[in-house]
């Protein structure tokens, strides 16, 4: 399994693969991998080519004084565990790489954000 931290890596790795009419599916996580997630990934494997996990912990989905910091991040183990099952990347960018100096994209989606923790969780 290749571990990729910049976007222009995971657009290198996927290019040939695309241009060769392969497959793609992408499992994004936050780490702290468990069952559930490499079950997602065993279920990708059956319907594409190649499988992206993504382990990012987006400092976006935290409010103020929650627990960011002590999110679990334990990437040598849920790399050994994608590997496992099957992931042939692990796409695991820095928050730097995800929002650059600059980045003004936003999205919302009202519908999905109105449950459950969404509107503790508006930026």
């Amino acid at each position: 399994m290749q571990t990729l931290t910049q976007l222009v890596m995971l657009r290198n790795a996927l290019a040939p693969l695309r241009k060769a009419g392969e497959t793609v599916a992408l499992v994004p996580t936050m780490g702290g991998l468990h069952d559930g997630h490499l079950s997602l990934v065993l279920a990708a494997k059956a319907k594409a080519d190649h499988v992206v996990a993504s382990i990012f912990v987006n400092p976006r989905q935290f409010a103020a004084g929650e627990d960011l910091d002590a999110y679990p991040r334990q990437l040598e183990r849920d790399a050994k565990l994608l590997e496992k099952a099957g992931a042939a990347f692990l796409w695991a960018p820095s928050p730097a790489e995800m929002y650059p100096k600059g980045y003004t994209t936003n999205i919302s989606v009202p519908a999905v954000s109105t449950g459950l923790c969404g509107a503790a969780r508006r930026v």
